[in-house]
């Protein structure tokens, strides 16, 4: 129980330092979080980014942590933003979309997919630099592809 009201609380200190300035790097939040008197290692900070589905945005030029909830836009214009960004490729692959990214980029690119409620998106796993999005059909990974490889035009 101790633990995880331990755990709780690092997740609420690294929400309020994320919330109010822009962290770029795990070290500068680990420095953060040991002057709030959090002993923790890399690997730690790093598990619960994830777990808190932290993602790194641009903003002002510079990469930046940010949590799920500051990243929710209108689907549309954000999801153009994103792809025109952030996507190198669109592929279909049966009744998969294959999405390449610069490394570390997948999950950002990821929340917006999740966001965008296109009707083709049955589900999607993002890992460091590639996204599998699960489309009901071919048919179906085949239109969503066109959709977002237009998207990166925009």
């Amino acid at each position: 129980m101790r633990m995880t009201n331990l755990k709780e609380r690092r997740h609420r200190a690294i929400a309020e330092l994320i919330r109010a300035d822009a962290l770029s790097s795990q070290e500068e939040l680990a420095d953060r979080l040991g002057s709030m008197g959090f002993a923790v290692t890399q690997a730690t900070i790093s598990r619960d980014l994830e777990q808190m589905g932290a993602i790194k945005v641009r903003r002002d030029g510079q990469l930046s942590y940010a949590l799920p909830d500051q990243v929710r836009d209108a689907p549309g214009p954000r999801l153009a933003a994103v792809f025109r960004d952030w996507v190198r490729s669109v592929e279909p692959a049966g009744n998969l979309v294959v999405i390449k990214t610069p490394p570390g980029s997948a999950h950002l690119v990821g929340v917006v997919l999740d966001q965008s409620e296109l009707p083709e998106i049955v589900g999607t796993i993002c890992g460091d630099d590639t996204i599998f999005i699960a489309c009901p059909a071919a048919k179906d990974a085949g239109t969503l592809s066109s959709k977002l490889r237009a998207a990166t035009l925009q």
